[in-house]
């Protein structure tokens, strides 16, 4: 197996055995100043060395190791004389492998969990001796003797974190996730086995990712022209900006209006890129054939299926007028690949189809060209201000690729999708003038299929719903619901009901993903 291509200096490889969380470990690596991808579970020991890996970590995953079919890795990744670091699954599967025992716990444990440190060791150096961790577990390791040396536990959990019996080896693992914002000191663990274990000098920035992904594109472009499908959005906005870096005049964008689009968004479109960046920009009218597509749909999985096919069909026919164009550039965010089951495990849940990756067709007829497919979207903002895009598109709250359509909950139909438009353009309104923005990471409004009775000029009505979402996220993987003043909330809910025809009430969803996702469909 080839190894993935990186010319980083400094590389900390995880390999991916299917954990909701596994792309937040690569995170607070990148955090940390240290360049880090997911890779396959089965990668060779010899991909991995020819990486030049500083270090290795292997991530958490929803299986038991003694599983049939249970993700594993090669043995002999333990014998590279690299550091090694297993979270959850990923200690578990060490001790599996190097004849320890793991059987599930006694005691199940989810959520907070106080962690006693029992040793003194490089990996837990400034954590206090006690702390509070995130569990996640169900089974765990019971029997290490002579393997491991436990340096801390939980009341349920004897070995909550362990060194390896053999210094040769500089292997660690913890049973906790060091990874997610519930664990205090988490951070401090990684940059622990960065630093203090895996030597590493932390010279890695975003600057050097734009280095890296463009040189990358340019090379796997190669003398094709590649379209861009643009939507407005920051996610496809840096990709058409990395791209414009690495191949200039090979890149075509292409704006597909939908009819599924915010108010005002085509003309945004065409002035930031056609008349400020100066890049090829073509725009496609197909409103029409999107709205014939969802006609009589209701099922958000079908939309979304058939909204990714129409994105395709509208994307061959252009290509047929640009020479060369054989790759086509998403702006694919690993959000939506975890959602979508395409971890490189192959173990990862499957949540929803998105349209630009579980949503195309078998038969693409181009070559995928998705630069952003590791980052997160903050990481995401980050590239963009280092590409050099305007502040307030940098900024912009995301926008799905399937558009209002998964906004107007049953059947899309003009009439509701235009309701939709001025209800969310009064709402985006109110909350710019409030300053809030900024302070908030997505804030939309939703067209349910609910109607209901209301009051208006002394007589009776039977109108529309529109649901106000509006969360607060690092990541986008989870979200907490704004808290939102009543009187900003007032100004949205009068001002939709009394200016938009159709809705007579208006209502606020104050749940956080987890349980909920951030779109409604």
């Amino acid at each position: 197996m080839a190894a993935p291509t990186t010319t980083a200096r400094e590389v900390v490889p995880i390999l991916d055995f299917g954990g909701q969380t596994a792309q937040l470990i690569a995170r607070r690596v990148r955090d940390a100043g240290v360049f880090s991808l997911l890779v396959r579970p089965d990668i060779t020991p010899a991909a991995l060395r020819a990486m030049g890996a500083k270090g290795i970590i292997l991530s958490g995953g929803p299986m038991s190791v003694y599983e049939t079919g249970a993700p594993t890795c090669d043995r002999g990744i333990f014998d590279l004389g690299v550091p090694v670091l297993g979270i959850c699954y990923g200690l578990q599967l060490a001790a599996h492998l190097l004849g320890g025992t793991v059987t599930p716990g006694s005691h199940r444990e989810f959520g907070r969990a106080g962690l006693h440190i029992t040793g003194t060791d490089p990996l837990l150096r400034g954590v206090p001796d006690r702390t509070i961790v995130w569990m996640s577990h169900g089974d765990q390791v019971t029997k290490a003797d002579g393997l491991f040396v436990p340096i801390a536990s939980t009341p349920t959990c004897p070995i909550a974190a362990v060194r390896s019996a053999d210094p040769s080896r500089r292997l660690y693992g913890v049973q906790f996730h060091p990874e997610v914002t519930h664990t205090p000191h988490g951070s401090d663990i990684i940059r622990n086995f960065l630093y203090d274990i895996c030597l590493c000098e932390g010279t890695w920035r975003m600057s050097e990712f734009a280095e890296v992904a463009s040189r990358q594109v340019k090379q796997s472009v190669g003398e094709a022209h590649v379209i861009c499908g643009l939507s407005g959005g920051v996610d496809s906005a840096v990709t058409a900006a990395l791209l414009h870096k690495a191949i200039g005049r090979q890149l075509h964008c292409v704006f597909v209006d939908t009819g599924l689009l915010r108010k005002g968004e085509r003309t945004l479109v065409e002035t930031t890129f056609r008349d400020h960046f100066k890049i090829d920009l073509h725009v496609v009218d197909a409103e029409a054939a999107f709205l014939a597509d969802l006609a009589g749909v209701t099922d958000p999985q079908e939309k979304r299926r058939r909204i990714g096919h129409r994105f395709i069909e509208v994307f061959k026919h252009k290509a047929k007028a640009i020479p060369g164009a054989t790759c086509l550039a998403q702006g694919t965010l690993y959000p939506d690949v975890i959602e979508s089951g395409h971890g490189h495990s192959g173990q990862a849940a499957g949540i929803k189809l998105h349209h630009n990756v579980g949503g195309l067709p078998a038969e693409l007829g181009f070559t995928l060209v998705e630069p952003l497919r590791e980052l997160f979207k903050d990481e995401v903002r980050k590239l963009g201000e280092v590409l050099g895009l305007p502040e307030q598109l940098v900024w912009r709250h995301p926008f799905p690729g399937p558009g209002l359509a998964v906004r107007v909950l049953g059947e899309v139909t003009r009439a509701k999708l235009d309701i939709l438009r001025e209800a969310d353009q009064i709402l985006l309104d109110e909350i710019i003038a409030a300053d809030l923005y900024r302070k908030t990471s997505q804030v939309f409004a939703v067209l349910l299929p609910v109607q209901s009775v209301g009051v208006m000029g002394d007589g009776r009505t039977y109108e529309g719903t529109i649901a106000v979402r509006a969360v607060e996220t690092e990541d986008f993987m989870s979200a907490d619901w704004s808290r939102l003043p009543y009187d900003v909330l007032a100004r949205v809910s009068g001002r939709i009901i009394n200016e938009v025809r159709g809705v007579n009430r208006v209502v606020y969803d104050i749940s956080s993903k987890p349980p909920a996702t951030i779109e409604w469909e």
